[in-house]
């Protein structure tokens, strides 16, 4: 369409546009650091992962015992007591939604280099769903925080966070970096180089 918009406040201008004549802010068609970007936050979140699900989320202390617990021993845990449902919402926020979001991110990065990967349209979804889960990865950070306020009761018990939190929140961080670096507009690339591109801007 011959159209650039303004990455600062998204104004449309004409292509070849250089500073916005709303904003002054420089104007720029692409992204082409996109993917570099994409990996280093990749690497970094996965880094942060392993040691979230290694080292101890939270340390309870009563007045008998010290335990500690890792994301998913918390979880085994309480499924023996009975909070199945509590304990499937862990396990499906903590492990199973970061594991898919680092392979939805890596796998969009490769097939923007492989144009028979999957259609464009699937991939550009698989972007979306990505973008829209991201704001609930922080949920047992939250849970931790919460339980770390409430439960201090000195001598007779006392929740704390671990370790694990803190690289825990990390990784979240990273991989929505690594989301929100992914150029989207690479999806369409391919039909760009075959002439569709009008149908598509």
């Amino acid at each position: 369409m011959g159209l650039v918009a303004c990455t600062r406040c998204t104004q449309a201008w004409p292509m070849g546009t250089q500073i916005c004549g709303r904003c002054g802010h420089k104007m720029v068609s692409r992204d082409y650091g996109s993917l570099q970007r994409v990996w280093a936050f990749w690497v970094v979140g996965l880094m942060c992962y392993i040691p979230a699900n290694v080292y101890p989320m939270l340390r309870t202390k009563t007045l008998f015992q010290n335990d500690e617990s890792t994301i998913i021993s918390g979880a085994v845990e309480l499924a023996h007591h009975g909070a199945f449902g509590v304990a499937a919402i862990i396990l499906v926020a903590s492990v199973v939604i970061p594991l898919a979001k680092f392979w939805a991110i890596a796998y969009l990065a490769i097939s923007v280099k492989s144009r028979r990967m999957a259609s464009n349209n699937a991939r550009h979804f698989m972007y979306e769903i990505v973008e829209y889960i991201g704001r609930w990865s922080m949920i047992d950070i939250f849970v931790v925080a919460i339980l770390s306020s409430l439960v201090q009761l000195k001598t007779l018990a006392t929740i704390n966070p671990g370790p694990a939190s803190m690289f825990f929140a990390l990784s979240v961080i990273f991989t929505m970096l690594s989301a929100q670096a992914f150029d989207s507009r690479m999806i369409w690339d391919d039909q760009a180089g075959d002439g569709d591109s009008t149908q598509n801007d």
